[in-house]
C-alpha cells in the first residue's frame, strides 16, 4: 500500500461534491487501503477520498473496533440529542473548532465488495461519520462550527 499526499484544507477541491463509486474493483481497494495507510501515518480518525485528491464517495474511519470503510454512505438516522465536539482535519492548514453533532447516527453504505452495510456510531464516532460524509458533499466542519479556536 502507499501513503498518499493530503490535500490542503484551503484547496477548492474540498468544495466540490464527490461522485458515487460505481466500480468495485482493485483500483477502489487500493484507494481504500492507501486511505487507511495515510490515515494511520498521520494518526487521524477519518479520511474522505477528497483528502487524497479523489472526488469519490469513499470514507475510511479508524474506530476502536477496527477500520470502517463506507462507500456511497448516507445518514439514515440521527439522534435529536447533540454533543459539542472539537473537530479538526488531517489536511494541512486546517483550523480546529467546535461543532454540534448528533450523539448517535446510523449510516447506510456499501462495503468494498458492494455489499450493503449499516453502521451505527455514538459519541465521537458519530461525529466522525458526520464530518467525513459532509466532506463528500463539499461541506467543511468550519461551515457548521459554533466556535473556531485556531
Amino acid at each position: 500500500m502507499a501513503i498518499r499526499n493530503i490535500t490542503n484544507f484551503n484547496d477548492p477541491l474540498f468544495r466540490k461534491k464527490s461522485k458515487d463509486v460505481v466500480k468495485f474493483d482493485t483500483r477502489l481497494w487500493a484507494l481504500l487501503d492507501d486511505m487507511r495507510d495515510t490515515l494511520e501515518r498521520v494518526k487521524g480518525y477519518g479520511c474522505a477520498a477528497v483528502h487524497v485528491g479523489i472526488l469519490r464517495r469513499a470514507v475510511v474511519v479508524l474506530a476502536e473496533a477496527g477500520v470502517i470503510e463506507l462507500i456511497n454512505p448516507s445518514i439514515l438516522e440521527a439522534s435529536d440529542e447533540t454533543q459539542r465536539v472539537l473537530e479538526g482535519s488531517i489536511s494541512p492548514a486546517a483550523p480546529r473548532g467546535y461543532v454540534d453533532r448528533p450523539v448517535k447516527v446510523t449510516v447506510s453504505a456499501l462495503d468494498r465488495h458492494c455489499n450493503p452495510i449499516t453502521v451505527t456510531g455514538e459519541g465521537f464516532l458519530s461525529a466522525t461519520f458526520c464530518h467525513e460524509i459532509d466532506h463528500l458533499d463539499g461541506i467543511l466542519f468550519t461551515d457548521k462550527s459554533v466556535e473556531l479556536i485556531s
